[in-house]
């Protein structure tokens, strides 16, 4: 049905489909996707945010909803900083003096004086050399990697890494690149010992906090691997953390799975500014030559626009709040109301995965079952992410909440409610 839908609007070009060859092939891919329950469909409009009033936080309204006010808990905006008074201000300053876009990739002309000094204060946040911006975090992972790998490394990476870890050791084609079991240290020491004398380099590559389950990397246990095995490598090994979910959500300064590993030793560090930071972009923090040698060979930063420069005042200004005792409390009260939430969820009798983190899993291991729960959520004005194959192995299907520092006890407590009333339909209904 979805597909007809959609299929009523596509493009005419003389009088006949275009492209109706591959159409064909297309839509009988979708039909699939549809078939097994995994077609996204179209995806929902956000019209308006109604602040927070109340014992409420934010609601949202949605296109097609009518007047009806959803709560979102779906959300990467962990400390709900796209909606703060300071940022909205400092963005609309530079606009208004600077202008809406950079103009060009900043190698030509897109350099502002936001972007060099934004890139100084997040080397300095996390103690690193230097640090540069790209357009997003995915291109920031993809755009180092395909500039790190050379024609004689060996990649080892982690089985549950993101989509942009993957397609990015895709598009580099490394001499060998070996997955490993999912935080088993064992797994990754056999691949190094494997590897050891037969590649110039290697690189150990891993999420920080993983997006869809919100536990952290062991970057101890992985650090003490790579300082073992660098002699065994003419080039080294490189520990490349991409740690965009954990920054600015998770560890009592912010500062992700380095700070809840109580490890330094992470060679390059890529996160992003769109999630807890609230704005838009991702950024790499490393030693000064590494960084120097990336603004000259990763095609994403060379041939690619920056961020705004709007958008780099927003940023600083979200770093200067993050990097405060006005963070720390923010950060405090996100992990507070986080594990408040996930004990609800255990109470009433729901599977969880423990972490450290606002991402809380709600395993139910079912398509359908997942779907018909984001329904019911949906039908009583929650807004979630229901998390299917191929986004997670099958099996593993979830919804992922994610609690921010813009919920109120109110917000969980209504979630767990809902939940609750949940569990009573299914038991009458069987």
């Amino acid at each position: 049905m979805i597909i007809a839908e959609e299929r009523n609007i596509s493009g005419q070009r003389g009088g006949k489909m275009a492209l109706s060859k591959l159409s064909l092939a297309i839509d009988k891919e979708l039909q699939d996707f549809e078939k097994r329950g995994i077609l996204k469909g179209r995806e929902k409009i956000v019209t308006a945010i109604k602040p927070a009033g109340g014992d409420k936080g934010p609601r949202v309204l949605i296109k097609g909803f009518g007047d009806r006010e959803f709560l979102r808990m779906n959300s990467n905006s962990y400390l709900g900083m796209g909606l703060r008074k300071e940022l909205v201000e400092a963005e609309e300053k530079t606009v208004e003096a600077l202008g809406v876009g950079p103009g060009a990739g900043r190698s030509l002309s897109g350099t502002y004086e936001d972007h060099v000094e934004l890139e100084r204060e997040l080397a300095r946040f996390h103690g690193k050399e230097a640090g540069m911006i790209f357009s997003s975090a995915y291109s920031a992972v993809v755009g180092t990697l395909f500039a790190l790998i050379s024609e004689d490394t060996v990649v080892l990476s982690d089985e549950l890494n993101h989509n942009c870890i993957i397609n990015g050791i895709r598009l580099a084609r490394p001499k060998k690149k070996q997955v490993y079991v999912h935080n088993d240290i064992e797994d990754l020491h056999r691949g190094l010992e494997e590897s050891a004398g037969r590649f110039k380099r290697a690189i150990v590559i891993t999420d920080g906090i993983f997006s869809m389950r919100g536990e952290h990397a062991p970057l101890k246990e992985i650090a003490d691997l790579v300082d073992d095995y660098d002699s065994r490598f003419t080039e080294g090994v490189l520990l490349m953390v991409d740690d965009s979910h954990g920054i600015g959500a998770s560890g009592e300064t912010g500062r992700g799975a380095m700070e809840l590993s109580h490890e330094n030793r992470v060679d390059v560090l890529i996160a992003t500014m769109g999630k807890a930071m609230g704005v838009n972009g991702g950024y790499v923090v490393s030693q000064r030559n590494l960084i120097i040698y990336l603004k000259e060979t990763a095609p994403f930063y060379v041939y690619s626009n920056s961020i705004t420069q709007g958008e780099a005042s927003a940023i600083r200004k979200a770093l200067e709040i993050l990097d405060s005792r006005r963070g720390r409390d923010m950060l405090k009260y996100l992990k507070d109301t986080a594990d408040y939430f996930r004990k609800g969820l255990v109470d009433l009798g729901y599977e969880v995965i423990p972490s450290q983190h606002p991402i809380v899993p709600l395993m139910i291991r079912d398509t359908m079952k997942t779907k018909k729960l984001v329904r019911f959520l949906e039908e009583n004005n929650i807004f979630t992410a229901g998390i299917f194959y191929p986004i997670v192995p099958e099996g593993d299907e979830l919804i992922r909440f994610q609690v921010s520092c813009d919920h109120t006890k109110y917000d969980i407590d209504y979630v767990l409610e809902i939940l609750e009333r949940f569990i009573k339909e299914e038991a009458l209904a069987t």
